[in-house]
């Protein structure tokens, strides 16, 4: 790794990338602390609908000016312009990289498409616009010059380096994913129950400004699946038939549980996407649990290298075929300049979608009827479940990143997938087209013409 003397050279030659940041919310402002700090980095610009939260944000880290009346000033004179106009943004002149960090899958496609327009390359915090059409926008990327990147910090890109690194030394990688907290019925819970589950009162998350559907939406399981389905995407592991399964497991019995079922675990397939949980089912805490951090479960090869694994004091399953690696944390915007500083100075995305191989598909959390408003992810209706994408085309699955604000014409059972067939929706939505056009790059001939 050199990205930070490459950084230093940069600084040293008054050339530092010029970053460009839409969304000062969270993960955005814990950016905006380090990228202060980080030589050979100007944050030239961050769009926000709410200007204001912006400067707050600034104001909050510490280390930037944002006075810049205009982007022509901010680029001569290293300080950042403030707007409410992120199209303007990816247009101006002088900016080298793009962060989505909205969490609107419309937004995103529609920033990533205007940065494949405009020379810039994008970084793809918005990992809700990435399991909607991130194979798309790769490819678009790809034919723009452009590097299309997942964040850093965020737990796909930092599953992928664990697979990348497994791969590049030889190892077959039998599973990968991350962990949370798990327990039966999560599916179902709503912004009204879900602090329960956190152990907050409504009045104590209100007073640290936490959104109740967000937080659900790493409760019932959305989240684990959109994030999945991008691991999957960009690293070719798949997911098993029946989506996530979180089977409850610490660090140490990660080569027991990961493995095939066939072997004692509980795997569908090798080299399968999976979460685990922090929780066993009766709600007993798991000893060395991994609810914030990411793992990689690979194979030996042979005689060898199983007994390189005992000679070296890996965790091993009792055949000592399998071994697993992990990192136990992830500090989301605090890292999210790896992957910057890579676009800009390696030309290299930190994961991107090479294929669609796993999708994220909204499901219903009760019976719903003809004339129900979809609320989304994190919401009261549905919850996204994790599918193979070719059985997401086969039945027609509406992604849970547009299952938000449309309405339904058909009667849908509790945990029943939601189809493009039941729902009242806009086809001139640009979000609607570039899904459509990126499930026809991929749907098998056969199923495109029964459709």
């Amino acid at each position: 790794m050199n990205l930070y003397a490459m950084l230093g050279r940069r600084a040293e030659d008054g050339r530092p990338v010029r970053v460009g940041l839409i969304g000062a919310g969270k993960f955005g402002t814990m950016y905006l602390s380090q990228a202060a700090r980080t030589p050979g980095i100007h944050v030239m610009a961050i769009a926000d609908l709410d200007p204001e939260r912006a400067r707050a944000a600034c104001a909050r880290v510490g280390g930037l000016d944002p006075s810049a009346a205009t982007f022509d000033a901010a680029l001569s004179q290293g300080n950042t312009h403030l707007t409410d106009n992120s199209m303007a943004l990816v247009a101006a002149g002088g900016i080298d990289v793009v962060i989505d960090a909205t969490g609107s899958p419309a937004a995103g496609i529609a920033h990533a498409l205007a940065a494949c327009e405009h020379g810039k390359h994008i970084v793809m915090v918005n990992v809700e616009a990435d399991v909607l059409a991130g194979p798309l926008l790769a490819e678009r990327a790809r034919q723009a010059g452009i590097v299309y990147s997942l964040a850093y910090g965020d737990q796909p890109a930092l599953i992928h380096e664990q697979v990348d690194w497994a791969r590049a030394c030889g190892l077959e990688v039998i599973a990968a994913g991350k962990g949370t907290k798990y327990l039966d019925g999560y599916h179902y819970v709503t912004p009204d129950d879900v602090w329960d589950h956190y152990g907050l009162t409504p009045a104590q998350a209100a007073a640290g400004g936490m959104n109740p559907q967000m937080f659900n939406s790493f409760l019932d399981g959305t989240k684990s699946a959109i994030e999945m389905a991008a691991v999957a995407n960009a690293t070719g592991l798949t997911p098993a038939p029946d989506g996530l399964a979180f089977p409850a497991c610490g660090v140490h019995d990660l080569p027991h549980v990961m493995r095939p079922a066939a072997e004692g675990g509980q795997l569908h397939h090798k080299g399968q996407v999976e979460v685990i949980s922090s929780e066993e089912r009766d709600g007993r805490h798991v000893t060395g649990d991994l609810r914030w951090g990411v793992y990689v479960v690979f194979e030996a090869p042979s005689e060898y290298v199983r007994a390189c694994f005992d000679e070296y004091g890996l965790v091993t399953d009792v055949s000592g075929n399998y071994a697993a690696q992990w990192k136990p944390y992830h500090l989301i915007g605090l890292e999210l300049g790896i992957s910057v500083a890579s676009a800009a100075l390696r030309n290299e995305p930190t994961g991107s979608p090479t294929g669609f191989r796993g999708d994220a598909v909204a499901t219903a959390k009760r019976d719903l009827k003809p004339g129900d408003a979809l609320d989304g992810e994190g919401g009261f209706t549905v919850y996204g479940k994790l599918m193979p994408a070719a059985a997401s085309l086969a039945a027609g699955g509406l992604p849970i990143g547009l299952a938000h604000g449309v309405t339904l014409k058909n009667a849908v059972a509790k945990d029943r997938p939601v189809g493009w067939a039941d729902v009242e929706i806009d086809p001139n939505i640009q979000a609607v087209q570039v899904r459509r056009e990126m499930e026809a790059m991929f749907a098998d001939p056969a199923t495109a013409a029964a459709q």
